[in-house]
């Protein structure tokens, strides 16, 4: 209900209106999981037939009839594609027939799913409902190290009364947590923090998905926290070093942070460029870029630089280490930017990787 009311759909009927019924109607099973690219599909094709599976069985799990044909559309869901009556002009497609696999809200391409949910194949639902939450695009520890984790924290508040914004604003507190540590030189301690910071804000965003309770205001506090503080996260690094067992000239310190600022101010501001400019996010261009996302200058790459020196003991060439992979990926992202206009120049429009047909079997 939630999914198809997002889409311009809002009015509910039950099984006994269907007798009655002069206006197109979208039939869904009951226990259907559909994905979200789909349901728009459903709305634009009358006559549409979504073919879903269960136990790697195919079966019908929405049907999109004129009105008059509501009820002979219901024996469809309840006896299958086997009894279709001709008079339906019924068009039988599975989701990769649907041409719905780019999905650019979230990055990725992938074909989705349509399923229906029994106790046998629930944890297996409840795993690609989740990970099909996921963006395409992102770091290489949010797409490797933090489904497993997120998916079971994710399972456990879902059905409470936890908002994804409540789980954004406990986040927010760890922003300041881990700032106040590393401005008193308690490297580990703020790094607990901040990774805790990092993993609530993987949760946020797929509890938010999976309930489809996403909002514009939520979108805004969750993205606009992440956009300000890793900044100030180097910054208290760099003022606690000065208190440690290995502080750093002030020239080296002064330098660093603006390599760190500075770079990711203006690697920010390329990604600004390319989808003003362009036309589409410059990672998801070709898949190299893709690829290079994973590990770009950004917060959790960065992260993973500061936790390996405070581990061997040396905090400082943690600063040091993120000063120059920043400027190694400005000079990366600058030289993808200029390769970007002069293929536009050639080509007239650049299109993402992605937004391609998937290979059908």
């Amino acid at each position: 209900m939630r999914m198809f009311s997002r889409h311009g759909v809002h009015q509910i009927i039950g099984e006994d209106d269907l007798a009655t019924l002069t206006q197109p109607v979208i039939l869904v099973r009951a226990d259907a999981v559909i994905d979200v690219p789909l349901i728009p599909c459903l709305i634009e094709q009358t006559g549409l037939v979504l073919l879903g599976s269960e136990a790697n069985v195919e079966k019908p799990v929405a049907v999109h009839v004129d009105g008059e044909h509501a009820k002979a559309a219901a024996s469809v869901l309840i006896d299958g594609v086997e009894r279709i009556p001709v008079y339906l002009r019924a068009k039988v497609k599975r989701p990769q027939d649907l041409e719905a696999s780019y999905w650019k809200a979230l990055r990725k391409r992938e074909v989705p799913y349509a399923l229906i949910v029994s106790q046998e194949n629930l944890r297996e639902v409840e795993w690609r409902t989740f990970m099909g939450t996921y963006k395409g695009v992102t770091d290489i520890v949010t797409k490797h190290l933090w489904p497993l984790p997120a998916f079971y924290v994710t399972r456990a508040i879902a059905p409470t009364s936890i908002t994804p914004n409540q789980v954004t604003a406990l986040s927010a507190v760890f922003v300041f947590a881990a700032m106040f540590c590393f401005m008193e030189a308690m490297w580990l301690w703020g790094l607990v923090s901040a990774w805790l910071m990092t993993f609530l804000d993987t949760v946020d965003g797929k509890l938010a998905r999976v309930t489809i309770t996403s909002s514009k205001w939520g979108d805004i506090f969750d993205h606009g926290i992440d956009l300000i503080h890793p900044p100030f996260w180097y910054m208290a690094w760099a003022f606690g070093l000065a208190a440690s067992a290995h502080p750093l000239a002030p020239d080296v310190v002064t330098w660093s942070l603006i390599a760190i600022v500075a770079g990711y101010v203006v690697q920010r501001l390329m990604e600004g460029i390319s989808i003003k400019a362009l036309g589409l996010e410059i990672h998801i261009w070709r898949r190299i870029d893709t690829l290079f996302r994973q590990i770009t200058a950004r917060r959790n790459p960065n992260m993973v630089l500061m936790t390996l020196s405070a581990l061997i003991g040396r905090p400082d060439w943690g600063l040091l280490a993120i000063a120059a992979w920043t400027v190694i990926c400005l000079v990366l992202h600058g030289l993808q930017l200029l390769q970007a206009f002069a293929a536009k120049r050639r080509l007239g429009e650049l299109h993402s990787w992605m937004n391609k047909p998937v290979e059908k079997t």
